[in-house]
């Protein structure tokens, strides 16, 4: 028989796992207290513990139990199948090891000195009786490794100092190592919400390599779990993590699920490998799959293709624009596909394949299927050349579901979109944010034509889950990329840059710039300056002048790129991605960014005269170079987690989601720079192309490390391992901890 045990505050529930979960109450299990831990005794006996002793439950239904001494009471436990340990109130300690007839024999005793915050006893090792050693955590913040040898019983080998409590131990055997050689590693789950990780060695009981992670705010509770027939461990503070092992490679993963008060391994026919966990009043079972996955994802079904998405920063839904290209609108498809199902169906329910005619039941099946068919297996109708269908759509990504979609009519497509301030005004507050989408109509790529291009501008409704037109205007050329600037809108139409201020029945156009080579791809601001990404020249620079309202380009690259994304960095830095799969962040100095700031024609007059001989009059410096292998479609700076770095993240067309993080130190950049050039030599690409050569496809590849190469480091030979530390001057472990250490910043 299975069980699942429940424990409460004054009361134990036992419940049953077959086909259904069942309470059972003759188990054995002492219900009239809470159970401390629970555990397979032996081959076939069960050990509770409660606070006032150990009861042992035979097979036979025998019942053997121990009971605490005097007033005192069991605190903390800890069990391995053979071995059992216990901490009573003051701090002392009782060890058993189970006999003959699988009965327990209490085989010593030790005073702690004060009392016991946790309790672990290590796994027995394969072809021994006993583990070695037993660790207990105290309440002064400190840990103590005591020898479970019978010739040094209880006796302390290791005593290490601890910045917090340590509320929660774990001792695991995980492989670790490209020959996966198993280690046994002491988890040390602290109250101030980091897990500090140790490997703790078999022969002297020393504590060697810490490492430590900050989970979250809350205690940490350990509770080990098995995944994929290896020992995995739940790290549980103000949300859950898995520590496990995947390909060589330990991984402290976050897991995309609600807070969890506890967890134990759970075995059924139905679910070999899964988890019962207790989430605020409920319990679960779940399961845990998809190893080496730093990302959750949920998959929304959309109409169209998704161009562009802004997120509402007051009720914190998605706004998405999609279009497609020969694609009829919603309705339109709908019709046709009505008007064809009735078609078909007059023929089809005529007859069978074999010529006879069919019954009404064969009728209403062959129905039946025809409405199962969805667009993903039968295609949709084709329109033809310059025929668009596109909406926006409100989505709630909380809830995972759609709010609102509104159809654009008149075969317009929609390429961007942003949300604007336009301050105060006659009918709107100061505060209210509009949606305002670029369109074009007639829209024929090759050759390019179309009948006109438009800024449709809409106002939410009060839920903002909803949004109506207020007015479309034209602005003669595609808009494909617009954003809010000094509560004003700011839109690249075509190679123009324009400034839009709200009007009653259309944008009003203030200031404008013709300038620009081909056509305005990426948009962003800060202060008075502008950043413009054009499609086929890379980055320009651009000053805003208040006084006259006039935009002039004072820098850009020296070499061009075909721009798909950008991202701004600082005041003086943009990182930019092209169509062949390169990333590079250019800048301005900071001498030519403080002699713009100071000339009040914002670069004009060096243009005016002549100071550049192609261009703007000033030119960025690329100070990183890198080569993807995969076009770019975004780029942004954001923090993955909670209290982590800024990183720089990009996206890609095959749908890869790839970081690129700045170091922080120069030993670093020097450190990993040379672990990267002994990774080329030792393991170079399954393909036998130049590591070097792919990376510097288009431009030298400069100041940026393949951090993909250098974690390759771990699934080398020991030997190989120990020559590259050597050249580093430093040990296998130490790099390791060195690679752990940057994945840490990020996740």
């Amino acid at each position: 028989m299975k069980y699942i045990v429940v424990s409460f505050v004054n009361a134990t529930i036992v419940l049953s796992i077959g086909d259904t979960v069942s309470e059972v109450g003759d188990s054995g299990v002492l219900d009239s207290t809470p159970t401390l831990s629970m555990s397979l005794l032996g081959d076939s006996s069960l050990l509770q513990i409660h606070p006032n002793g150990l009861r042992v439950i035979h097979a036979d239904k025998r019942i053997n139990e121990w009971k605490t001494p005097g007033k005192k009471s069991i605190v903390k436990s800890a069990v391995n199948g053979r071995q059992v340990a216990i901490a009573l109130t003051g701090g002392e300690l009782v060890y058993f090891e189970l006999g003959l007839g699988s009965t327990l024999n209490e085989l010593g005793r030790k005073d702690m000195g004060n009392d016991v915050a946790s309790l672990a006893i290590g796994p027995i090792p394969e072809g021994r009786q006993r583990s070695q050693f037993m660790v207990v955590g105290g309440f002064d913040n400190t840990i103590r490794v005591l020898s479970l040898d019978p010739a040094q019983l209880l006796h302390q080998q290791t005593l290490q100092a601890l910045p917090a409590q340590p509320a929660s131990l774990a001792i695991l055997h995980m492989p670790s190592g490209a020959q996966d050689r198993l280690q046994t590693f002491l988890f040390i789950g602290l109250t101030n919400g980091v897990l500090q990780r140790c490997i703790l060695d078999e022969t002297n009981g020393q504590l060697l390599d810490p490492r430590k992670r900050f989970l979250g705010t809350r205690a940490v509770k350990l509770s080990e779990v098995m995944v994929q027939g290896s020992k995995a461990l739940i790290a549980m503070s103000s949300r859950p993590w898995l520590c496990y092992t995947y390909q060589s490679r330990q991984h402290t993963t976050p897991l995309s699920y609600d807070m969890l008060e506890d967890a134990a391994p759970f075995i059924s026919e139905q679910c070999p490998e899964g988890v019962v966990c207790i989430s605020g009043k409920t319990l679960r079972i779940m399961t845990l799959d998809k190893l080496g996955e730093l990302f959750n994802q949920s998959s929304l079904p959309l109409r169209y293709t998704p161009r562009k998405c802004v997120s509402d920063p007051l009720s914190h839904n998605l706004i998405i624009i999609e279009s497609d290209q020969n694609a009829y609108p919603y309705l339109a498809k709908k019709e046709l596909q009505a008007a064809l199902k009735e078609d078909e169906d007059m023929e089809a329910l005529e007859t069978k394949e074999d010529g006879e005619p069919m019954t009404e039941d064969e009728k209403q099946q062959a129905r039946e299927q025809k409405e199962a068919l969805t667009d993903s297996l039968m295609g949709t109708p084709q329109a033809g050349a310059g025929k668009w269908a596109s909406c926006v759509r409100i989505v709630s990504p909380v809830e995972g579901k759609t709010l609102s979609i509104t159809e654009l009519d008149d075969n317009e497509a929609a390429f961007s979109c942003t949300l604007v301030n336009f301050g105060e005004g006659r009918d709107r507050k100061g505060d209210e944010l509009f949606l305002a989408v670029g369109t074009v109509k007639d829209l024929r790529l090759a050759p390019r034509s179309f009948t006109a291009g438009y800024i449709r501008l809409y106002r939410f409704n009060r839920e903002r889950s909803a949004i109506e037109l207020m007015h479309k205007t034209e602005v003669g050329d595609i808009c494909l990329a617009m954003i809010p600037f000094q509560q004003k809108l700011l839109a690249g139409v075509g190679k123009n840059l324009r400034i839009y201020e709200l009007g009653r029945t259309k944008l009003l156009k203030k200031s404008e710039n013709k300038s620009f080579p081909t056509a305005i791809s990426t948009l962003h601001a800060q202060g008075d300056r502008v950043y413009v990404g054009d499609m086929c020249e890379a980055i320009h620079m651009v000053s805003y002048k208040k006084a006259d309202k006039q935009l002039h380009i004072f820098a850009d690259n020296v070499s061009p790129r075909y721009m798909t994304a950008s991202c701004l960095l600082d005041y003086d830095t943009v990182a930019g991605a092209d169509k062949f799969g390169n990333v590079f962040i250019s800048r301005l100095t900071s001498e030519l960014s403080a002699k713009i700031d100071k000339d009040p024609t914002g670069g004009r007059m060096a243009a005016k005269y002549g100071l550049s001989l192609n261009g703007a009059p000033y030119k960025l410096t690329d100070i990183c170079q890198f080569h993807v292998g995969d076009m770019v479609t975004s780029l942004n700076k954001v923090a993955l987690v909670p209290g982590g770095e800024e990183v720089l993240c990009y996206s890609t067309i095959t749908g890869a989601i790839g970081i690129l993080l700045p170091f922080s130190a120069r030993e670093d950049v020097e450190f990993f720079g040379h672990l990267e050039m002994h990774m080329r030599q030792e393991a170079p690409p399954l393909c036998g192309r130049d590591h070097l050569a792919y990376r510097s496809y288009y431009f030298p590849v400069k100041d940026c490390v393949d951090g993909d190469l250098c974690e390759q480091f771990s699934s080398l030979e020991s030997d190989r391992q120990q020559a590259i530390a050597t050249e580093l001057v430093s040990t296998p472990s130490e790099v390791a901890k060195k690679l752990e250490e940057q994945r840490n910043r990020v996740l």
